[in-house]
Parts: C-alpha cells; structure tokens; sequence
C-alpha cells in the first residue's frame, strides 16, 4: 500500500489528534492522516487526571516547566494561552471547568469526553486514521517524507511526530521507538528519566503505614542540598511514597547522583518550638497514656505511634516518662520525617517524560525541524516537561497548534 498526503502525523495522541483537528478545521482541502500503533487513538490521554483530564492551569508561568531550554516552550504557551486554548476546545464541543486550586478539566469531568471529541472531529473533518499502524523508518522523498510502516508505505509532505515517549509503558504505546528511530537519523536527546511518579523508599515504616494520607510538606534532598519542595496529601504504600507532592519532587531522582532523602514536614503550619510546647501540653494533660496513644488526637494513629518508634522510643511506655530531650526527638521527626529514596516506580508508572528531543534543533514558533523542512515534533517528544496540574497537556496542544500553523502557511491560497 502506497498512499500519499499532505500531512501524516506519527501517533494518535492528545498533541497529534488536536493537530489534525486544528489543520482541517482551517483548511478542509488539507488531506490529514493519523498513524496510531494501538488499535484506538487516544489511549493514554483517555486515563490522564485519574480520568478527568487536567487539561490546562490558570496559573500559565513558564515556571512550571522543565528542560534543558525550558523557555523553548514559552512562545506556544503564549500564542496558545488558557483563552485560546478554550476556544479551540468549545469549538468541538469542550467547554473547560476550573476548580478551586486552578485546575482546568472539560467541564464533563471525563477524559472520555475530550478524545470522543477529537475523534468525532477527525472523523467529521476527514482525518483518515490508521490503527495498528507502526511507523519503523523515514527518509527523504521529492521534497517529501516516505513513511515506512507495518501496513506499507506512506507519502507527505509534512510529518508530525506525536509520539510521545515513554511514561505508562507499552500497554500504552509508550516504547520511544520514535525517539529512537529519530535518534539513528542523527537528531541529538538529552537523556530521559520518569518525571511525575511515585517514589520507592526503604519501607519498613511505609509498609506498616499503607494506605494511610496525610497532608505535609514534602522535601527532596540530593547530597544533602535542597532540590525541591512541595505540599498536599501524602499517601504512604508498601513500596514507598506516593500523592502530588511526592510526584511532584520526583524528576530529578533519577537525574542526579548523590544520596538522596525525602523529608516530611507533618505539621507545616506549625515551627519546631510550638511543635515542641504543643507536646509538652500534650505531655502535662495525657500523662496517665501509654505513648502509643499520646499523639492520637494530633496525627493519624498508626502514623503517630510510627513516629514515637522511630524516636527510639517505646509504645507501650508512659507519657509520664518522657523527657525534654525526647519530646524534643519527637517534634524534630513531626517536623522532619526522613526518608531514604531507593528510586522511582518507573517510566510506566509516571506521567511524563523528562527529557527527549533536543530542542536546539528545532524552531520554538513552529515545531519544526531546522534541518528538515516539513518535519515537526511536538508534545513529550520534545525535551520539555511541565509539572502536575496540567501543564504537560498544555504544552503538546499548544506545540500542536504552532505546527499546525506552519503547515497552513504552507497552503494559505488554497
């Protein structure tokens, strides 16, 4: 099979499914194909925000995102800020929700939502889609781009690549065969680490705490230097430590080398020394407990008696027993409970790709290649990541529709 277009986007993702949308939607003469290696489009983008879909954040600073050029990302985020990006999803029928802490979803709550609009307006605008179709190699034709795939052969002009990279794993279609494929043709990456995941630590108290929330502060040190900090509900696991804040310290766990050490900070609204004098209350009122009881109306149960066993400390002594220099040890670890990091849960566990394409060989206002006209990445190809709270979908829409920009030019008097 031979078949040739105007453009063939690599990978049925949220940035290549809104590519197409958005050329159609300007110039229906354009042909668009989809190439997709899993039976469906959209797959991952149908399980993103616990399957509400975080699409966006009120809060658009370039701040949140990450890369070795992170202002790379800067010029799709400001052409395809919050407003226009809303605009482009109420034109398919997705009107946006913003909750209390600046998080933008479809106004549905379902992730299912936005992939059946981008399909249905694949399907409506004359997308041509291609499951289990993967792309194995390029290479130049007549001022062109052969696509070489499982399926046969296609023909265009201009490839997106949409891929993706390797977060959620291969049931997902997350193998970074394209970045590799990419990477024999001699385009440059900078290595890639999971980034928005969740943290092994030595669990012996994580083990006997499973299940168990609680809100802290959470700090990331790396050779005893402060790399990030981040708070929300922590949630502790058999393996290690999991919930926003821990995601979001994550990145560089895998990035640098040293010792590493997640601290928690249990009460933040609080210093040390009223910590300190809240205890000694504490120790003047509740002297007839055992100490497994002693913090029971301040924190989580269990969480509390792990915290007087990690002081050295005996559960079934009497508060009466304690000492100044104990009471100290206790507020010390409520205030700076450490943890040592073994290693992420890995690439199928996190939700974004740190590193990727290097983005010195492409052009930040269109996408595309500086090398190879007509060739663009966009989305977690490229070495750019956001943190939680949408800022990773932002940017493949936004990179999306800066490609899809360039390639109408292309055919602005058709």
């Amino acid at each position: 099979m031979e078949i040739t277009y105007d453009v063939c986007i690599v990978g049925g993702g949220a940035s290549g499914l809104a590519a197409a949308v958005y050329i159609k939607q300007n110039n229906i003469n354009i042909s668009v194909a989809v190439l997709e290696r899993l039976p469906r489009v959209g797959k991952k983008l149908i399980i993103t925000g616990n399957g509400r879909c975080n699409i966006s954040n009120a809060d658009e600073g370039i701040s949140h995102y990450h890369g070795n050029d992170f202002s790379f990302a800067e010029y799709a985020l400001k052409k395809y800020a919050n407003e226009q990006l809303s605009a482009f999803f109420v034109s398919i029928g997705v009107p946006f929700y913003c909750d209390v802490k600046g998080k933008m979803y479809p106004y549905s709550l379902q992730a299912s939502s936005v992939v059946d609009a981008l399909r249905f307006s694949c399907d409506r605008l004359g997308v041509d889609t291609f499951t289990e179709c993967n792309v194995t190699d390029f290479k130049t034709y007549n001022r062109g781009y052969e696509l070489k795939t499982e399926k046969g052969s296609f023909f265009a002009k201009n490839i997106i690549f949409a891929a993706g990279l390797y977060s959620g794993g291969i049931r997902l279609g997350c193998d970074g065969l394209v970045l590799k494929m990419l990477r024999s043709k001699g385009f440059g990456t900078v290595r890639t680490t999971p980034a928005i995941v969740q943290v092994k630590t030595e669990n012996e108290i994580t083990r006997s705490l499973k299940g168990i929330k609680t809100d802290a502060v959470v700090t990331l040190y790396i050779a005893g230097k402060q790399i990030s900090s981040n708070s929300g509900e922590v949630l502790f696991c058999d393996y290690g430590l999991s919930g926003p804040p821990v995601l979001a310290v994550a990145r560089e766990v895998e990035r640098q080398k040293g010792e590493k050490i997640i601290c928690l900070d249990i009460m933040p609204d609080k210093t040390l020394d009223e910590v300190f004098n809240l205890l000694i209350t504490l120790k003047s009122n509740l002297s007839y407990r055992k100490l497994e009881e002693f913090l029971s109306g301040v924190l989580n149960k269990r969480l509390g008696q792990a915290i007087i066993k990690f002081a050295g400390l005996k559960l079934y002594s009497s508060v009466l027993e304690l000492n100044e220099k104990d009471i100290r040890r206790i507020a010390q670890i409520i205030k700076w409970f450490p943890f040592k990091v073994i290693s992420t849960t890995g690439f199928e566990n996190s939700q974004v790709t740190a590193g990727g394409l290097d983005t010195a060989q492409f052009d930040s206002s269109t996408m595309m290649s500086k090398e190879y006209a007509g060739l663009y990445a966009v989305g977690e190809l490229l070495d750019i990541d956001g943190d939680c709270g949408g800022y990773n979908l932002h940017f493949a829409f936004s990179s999306a529709f800066c490609a899809a920009d360039s390639i109408l030019k292309g055919y602005k008097n058709d």
